[in-house]
C-alpha cells in the first residue's frame, strides 16, 4: 500500500500549529512501521532557506481559470515531495499577514490540489491512497471523482481528516471557476455553501472516510453547536466518519532526555521538574520568592477558539489566589490587545510572550504546575497531550478531546490526570482554578496525580494502526465497486 499525505504544513518543514506536527508524527510514525508512506507540502520560502532539498527534474503545469501556472517538484530524502511556486509560495508567511488572509488563498490551494495530482502522473508515484487534511487539500477528492477519474487514479481512494471544523476555505462564487470542476457541481450537493465555494465541503462529499480528530469531536460536529454549518452534510456521512485520537511524538516530547529544558526527570525521580520550574520563573522575571506558587501556562494559538476572553476575565482572580501565568503564542489581534492588557496590569504575576518559540515551549511545559486550556471547543488538543507528559495537569473545559484525553480529578480518591470544567464562563473557569490549587496544597497528593499523568501513553502507535485499517477498509470498499 502506498500512501500519500498531502497537507499544507507539516514539521519539520513548515509549521503554524497543531496540524503540522500531527501530520509529521503521523507520516514518521507510518514509515517506522514499515509503511510506504510520502508527503506533499507546497515549497514555501522557507522550506528552501532552511533545508537542501533534491530537484526530481519533474515539472507541473495547471490551469487556473484562463491562466496556465507551471511549478517543479523537489524532493526531501526520496520521502517529502515539495511543489515549487513562487507566484504562490515564496511568501514570508504560509496563509496571510497579521492584516488577513491573502487575498488568492483560493488560487493557491487550487494550484497546490491539481498540482499533487500532476506530480504522482510525473513521478510515476501511483498511491493507493490520498490522506487529506483540512480545507487546504479539501478539492482532491473531488478531483478524483471527477477530472482526475481516470486509470492512473482508478484504484485511489481518499480520506479527509477534519482537523478544525470552524476554518472551512470558504471564497465567492466566481472562484469556482478556478477550480476547473463541472460547473454542474456547484450546487447545494455539491462544494457551494450559501452562495460561496466552500474547499472542506468538497472534501467531506468527495472523500471515501472522513475522520476527525478525537471521537468526542466526531459525535459533536454532528450537531448545529459544533458543525459550523457543515452538520447536515455530516449527518449524511455519518456513517463514513471517524473518531482517532491525536498523539504526540514521544522521541520529540520525553522530559527524560530533552535537550531543550533544563534538566531531565521522569515519573519515578522528580526532581529535575523542580529545577525546571526555577529556571522559568528566572527566565520569565518572576520573583524567586515565588517557587512554591503555581505556574499556570498556555501555549498555543491566541483565538477567540482557546477560551482566552474568560481567561482575561478571570485573570485578575487567578493571580489574586497566588498563581503565576505564563502565555506563549500568537493569533488574532484583537485577543493580542486584550492579553496584552492583562499582562500589564500583573507584571510580575503573568508572563506574555507573542509569536511561537519551539524552544521556550519546552521550557515552558517542563517548569509548569498546571496547563490551561479553557477552550470553547477543542477537536483534539495537542497542548494537554504535551504538559501531561511533562507531568503539567491540564485545567480546561470538557469539551473535544479534551473530554477524551484528560481524567478528571476525584477528590476523595485523589485520582485524575487533570481539572475538568463544563459551562463557558469566567466563573466556571475560576472554580476549576480553586479546586486545582486546593489540590496543588497537598504535595504529595498532587505528586501521585503527576506521576499519573506522565505515564499516560498518547504515542502515535494506536492511532497510525487505526488510520491504517481505515485505509485497508476503504480500499476494500473500493476493489468491490470496480
Amino acid at each position: 500500500m502506498k500512501v500519500l499525505i498531502a497537507a499544507s504544513e507539516a514539521v519539520p518543514y513548515a509549521k503554524t500549529g497543531g496540524l503540522a506536527d500531527v501530520v509529521g508524527a503521523l507520516l514518521k510514525e507510518h514509515r517506522k512501521a514499515g509503511r510506504e508512506a510520502y508527503l506533499f507540502l507546497p515549497l514555501y520560502r522557507g522550506i528552501k532557506e532552511r533545508f537542501s532539498l533534491e530537484d526530481t527534474g519533474r515539472k507541473v503545469t495547471v490551469p487556473i481559470g484562463g491562466r496556465r501556472i507551471s511549478g517543479r517538484i523537489f524532493s526531501h530524502e526520496g520521502v517529502a515531495f515539495f511543489v515549487e511556486c513562487d507566484e504562490f509560495f515564496g511568501r514570508s508567511e504560509l496563509y496571510g499577514t497579521p492584516e488577513g488572509d491573502y487575498a488568492d488563498n483560493s488560487s493557491r490551494f487550487i494550484f497546490f490540489d491539481r498540482a499533487v495530482l500532476e506530480a504522482c502522473k510525473a513521478l510515476g508515484l501511483r498511491p493507493d491512497v490520498i490522506h487529506c487534511n483540512d480545507w487546504q487539500t479539501g478539492l482532491l477528492p473531488l478531483y478524483l471523482k471527477t477530472i482526475y477519474s481516470s486509470d492512473f487514479f482508478r484504484g485511489t481512494v481518499t480520506l479527509m481528516t477534519v482537523h478544525n471544523l470552524g476554518y472551512q476555505g470558504l471564497f465567492e462564487a466566481r472562484d469556482y471557476a478556478l477550480t476547473g470542476l463541472p460547473p454542474e457541481l456547484f450546487n447545494p450537493e455539491g462544494p457551494e455553501f450559501y452562495g460561496k465555494v466552500n474547499f472542506l465541503k468538497a472534501g467531506l462529499i468527495g472523500a471515501e472516510i472522513i475522520t476527525t480528530v478525537s471521537e468526542t469531536y466526531a459525535r459533536e460536529i454532528l450537531t448545529a453547536e459544533f458543525g459550523s454549518g457543515l452538520e447536515g452534510v455530516l449527518m449524511k456521512r455519518a456513517s463514513d466518519l471517524h473518531g482517532v485520537l491525536n498523539g504526540i511524538d514521544y522521541e520529540e516530547w520525553d522530559p527524560g532526555r530533552d535537550s531543550l529544558i533544563d534538566s531531565v526527570y521522569s515519573p519515578s525521580d522528580l526532581s529535575g521538574k523542580a529545577s525546571c520550574k526555577r529556571a522559568l520563573l528566572k527566565e520569565c522575571s518572576f520573583s524567586g520568592n515565588d517557587r512554591k506558587a503555581p505556574v499556570m501556562a498556555l501555549v498555543g494559538r491566541l483565538s477567540a477558539q482557546k477560551g482566552l476572553d474568560i481567561l482575561v476575565e478571570a485573570a485578575d482572580d487567578i493571580v489574586s489566589m497566588g498563581a503565576k501565568i505564563i502565555i506563549l503564542g500568537r493569533g488574532e489581534e484583537e485577543i493580542h490587545k486584550s492579553v496584552t492588557a492583562a499582562a500589564g496590569r500583573h507584571k510580575g504575576r503573568i508572563f506574555l510572550k507573542v509569536g511561537y518559540d519551539e524552544s521556550f515551549a519546552h521550557r515552558i511545559y517542563a517548569g509548569s504546575d498546571m496547563f490551561l486550556m479553557p477552550s470553547i471547543y477543542e477537536p483534539c488538543g495537542l497542548g494537554q497531550l504535551a504538559a501531561m507528559r511533562y507531568g503539567g495537569l491540564p485545567v480546561a473545559r470538557r469539551t473535544g478531546g479534551l473530554a477524551d484525553t484528560v481524567e478528571e480529578y476525584e477528590p476523595l480518591k485523589g485520582l485524575g490526570t487533570g481539572f475538568l470544567f463544563d459551562d463557558y464562563r469566567a466563573g466556571s473557569l475560576r472554580e476549576c482554578v480553586r479546586l486545582a490549587m486546593c489540590a496543588y496544597t497537598d504535595t504529595a497528593r498532587w505528586n501521585g496525580l503527576l506521576r499519573r499523568a506522565m505515564e499516560k501513553d498518547f504515542s502515535w502507535g494506536s492511532s497510525a494502526r487505526k488510520y491504517y485499517g481505515l485505509y485497508k477498509a476503504a480500499l476494500a470498499r473500493k476493489r468491490r465497486q470496480l
